[in-house]
């Protein structure tokens, strides 16, 4: 954090403020008012918060010459928070993203309420009427520009209302250009999007993996990520509310293959790459790399159709910074090359996904007052980067944000996770696990403590939130490879190091960086590493506790991996305890890649083989469920084999989730299995359905993971399947059936995850 800026926490928020609000909403409630508020005192106008807008930045950066708004990327939609969370009157909180062209005029947004998604009265999200009759205008704020460009953000609010209500947004006198050629490109200026009643929770869709890796055959991958048109498919037929990007968002590898550090790379002595210089040049390249990346790729179709209509919530992985940032050695980590990327990846970060104004400088060698030891005081001020930009300074934090203590290792800024609440009954918590990650530490004991600290007060002012969310960019229940490290630590590969050095042999067996084995930066990534084995379980026990105070389910959400899975932690079954009463009973909802490659099938079924009974302690067990009852598109023409008979545990193709609750708050009616006043007939049948209990924890272990699979109920994502109790939420994984199909065909297989009721255990 930059030594003299003005700090960008807000103040610690009191409880007591304002009945009825999100807690951490209260620290924001003098500048963001309801939705109804803000119409009457500004005529239906919305100013935004007061800023440090410099009144000469205009100048520095050039007179506006156009009435035209030249946009290079966007918009893209995000959601941030709730507020009147616990009241009869909630509010939606979100922020529309756009970066134009300098110099450009200061845009505006106009937003209007359609009426229900389907209804009569909205056609092609053009026909409708404001609830109020009249048309909101939202002002815009400048939160970064320099002499080539402007991030230009509208935070934005609608009242959550009875039924579920779709929203059409616009930014006149936009003129889409691409890139520096200038050449208009055919996108429209108008979006629309959803978001449910006040009575139900969010319908999400999880993500990872969205890019590819260095050398992949593309062309072969259907030439682009072709399944977000199996997104917008199912977002056509029954709106989605949210999309967590679970990490990996956008590749940005090449700037090692085809980007500045190419030259950096190449140098072939580990101990000149250590001590090469990152000046304010190279910073430079980097920095226009990293941008030119996220333009090409966020202006990519048809994800970027999905980026303007379907509100984003991110967490940030490797991929988004270069592969394996955080994992390789420390003495190599601290080099001033990747401390200069980490802050450039950072930068964009921060802007792209979270919509928030970056540091006002970025580490260089050239900076004056440059500390040796990274994550330590944060980043110097560089008047040379300064000269040059404005960067916007937030007054406010916004309240989903749960910042870290102190600066991270590599990452010299604050490590951001992202706490916000997905309508009715469903708490998210996203964990910022790269900022503060080294080989032997995913995040710092004091992150954890304000992490768990946040959740648990959020959950124990609000008691209508019966299901918690937990992002992790890489899943926690998953097969065991220690095996396989030790191999690849061990004697047994040091001639082959000797040779590789020498000659090159087995030259795609290293990687360029710090000449370990390639893959092993992936596999210390990993909750199950031997040196991560600690940490991980004081985090599953720590989320225990959370589950049995509040009586709350938590589900985690994993990706990284580029395969589907469904791990889960449950109690040992000579406890006897349901698994609607189980607070130990935690899934894993493992979805990956959205648009990479899948692994070879070989590796799928040797995970698949691995997959055994463990022991987290005595009364903890944990193993990968059998979720896939068959391959998808089994049996069609042309679709290729994914993986052995024997294997129902991982999916190597390319995927991504749908995540809804199984029961209707709307109305009496579900699409699913019968119901009496709202709890399903028979939802308390044993694992099996018959009353008897399978000795095998791999299959069912509750009535609704019951025939999981393309035959579940809710494989389609598309109707509530009315399955585990009043808050129980059904789940899809959507796996891609032919991986050079332009249009991403997809099939759906299903489980529904209960509800939690620890007084009745």
């Amino acid at each position: 954090m930059n030594s003299n800026a003005t700090s960008r926490t807000g103040p610690e928020p009191d409880p007591n403020t304002r009945p009825g609000i999100s807690t951490a909403a209260n620290a924001f409630a003098g500048q963001i008012k309801s939705a109804v508020q803000l119409h009457e005192e500004t005529n239906g106008t919305h100013q935004p918060p007061p800023s440090s807008v410099d009144g000469a930045v205009n100048e520095r950066l050039g007179n506006v010459n156009t009435d035209e708004l030249e946009v290079l990327c966007g918009p893209l939609l995000n959601y941030k928070h709730t507020s009147n969370g616990t009241s009869n009157h909630p509010v939606w909180h979100g922020s529309v993203l756009v970066v134009t062209k300098n110099p450009q005029p200061q845009p505006e947004l106009h937003l209007r309420r359609l009426g229900q998604p389907g209804n009569a009265n909205q056609v092609n999200g053009t026909n409708g009427v404001s609830q109020s009759g009249k048309t909101r205008s939202f002002a815009s704020e400048r939160l970064y520009a320099d002499k080539d460009k402007t991030f230009w953000r509208f935070r934005i609010d609608v009242p959550f209302g009875e039924h579920e209500s779709s929203w059409e947004y616009t930014i006149p006198r936009i003129r889409f250009v691409e890139g520096d050629s200038g050449q208009k490109t055919e996108k429209t200026a108008t979006k629309t999007f959803c978001v449910p009643s006040k009575k139900q929770s969010m319908r999400i869709m999880f993500h990872s993996c969205n890019g590819f890796s260095v050398g992949t055959d593309i062309p072969a991958f259907g030439g682009g990520p072709v399944v977000w048109e199996d997104v917008l498919r199912i977002h056509a037929q029954k709106p989605i509310h949210v999309m967590i990007g679970g990490g990996d968002q956008i590749y940005n590898d090449g700037v090692r293959v085809d980007g500045p550090l190419r030259a950096w790379t190449d140098i072939g002595n580990p101990q000149k790459r250590r001590k090469f210089p990152f000046d304010e040049g190279l910073r430079r390249a980097c920095d226009n790399y990293y941008f030119k990346n996220y333009i090409r790729w966020y202006n990519t179709e048809p994800f970027a159709t999905a980026n303007g209509q379907i509100p984003q919530v991110n967490v940030w992985d490797d991929h988004d910074i270069i592969d394996g940032f955080g994992s390789y050695t420390d003495h190599f980590m601290q080099c001033a090359v990747f401390r200069g990327i980490g802050g450039v990846a950072h930068k964009y970060y921060m802007l792209f996904q979270h919509h928030v104004p970056p540091p006002r400088t970025t580490f260089t060698t050239d900076a004056p007052g440059i500390t040796g030891t990274p994550g330590t005081n944060g980043v110097a001020n560089d008047p040379v980067q300064e000269k040059e930009t404005f960067v916007m300074t937030e007054m406010n934090e916004d309240p989903s944000f749960v910042l870290g203590g102190r600066p991270g290792p590599y990452v010299e800024e604050k490590s951001r996770s992202v706490y916000c609440q997905l309508g009715a009954h469903v708490a998210f918590l996203g964990i910022d696990a790269r900022t503060e990650r080294t080989r032997h530490q995913i995040n710092y004991p004091d992150t954890y403590d304000k992490i768990f600290a946040r959740v648990s007060t959020e959950l124990q002012a609000n008691k209508n939130l019966k299901h918690f969310i937990l992002l992790l960019g890489v899943p926690i229940a998953y097969p065991r490879l220690q095996w396989l490290e030790n191999i690849l630590q061990s004697p047994i590969i040091g001639p082959i190091r000797f040779f590789n050095k020498r000659f090159g042999v087995a030259g795609g067996f290293f990687n360029h960086f710090d000449g370990n084995v390639d893959i092993l930066d992936d596999l210390d990534d990993h909750y199950t590493a031997h040196q991560h084995k600690k940490e991980r379980k004081m985090l599953v026990h720590r989320l225990q506790d959370i589950s049995k105070k509040h009586s709350v389910r938590i589900s985690i959400l994993g990706g990284d991996v580029h395969l589907a899975a469904l791990g889960r932690f449950y109690s040992n079954p000579k406890l006897e305890i349901p698994a609607e009463n189980d607070f130990r009973y935690m899934p894993n909802i493992i979805s990956s890649a959205i648009t990479n490659k899948p692994p070879p099938q070989a590796v799928a079924n040797l995970l698949a083989r691995r997959n055994k009974v463990h022991h987290l302690d005595d009364k903890t067990d944990e193993t990968l469920m059998y979720f896939f009852d068959k391959d998808p598109g089994e049996g069609d023409a042309g679709v290729v084999r994914k993986t052995a008979d024997g294997n129902h545990s991982t999916m190597p193709s390319r995927n991504y989730a749908i995540i809804d609750e199984s029961h209707s708050f709307d109305d009496a009616e579900v699409d699913g299995a019968a119901t009496t006043n709202g709890v399903t007939d028979g939802e308390a049948i044993p694992a099996n359905g018959n009353g008897t209990k399978s000795s095998n924890p791999r299959t069912a272990l509750h009535a609704g993971e019951e025939n999981a699979g393309t035959q579940h109920p809710a494989a389609s994502s598309l109707k509530r399947t009315g399955l585990g109790g009043r808050y129980g939420l059904d789940v899809s994984i959507m796996v891609e059936v032919k991986a050079n199909d332009p249009n991403g065909r997809t099939v759906g297989y299903g489980m529904t995850i209960p509800g939690l009721d620890v007084q009745a255990s």
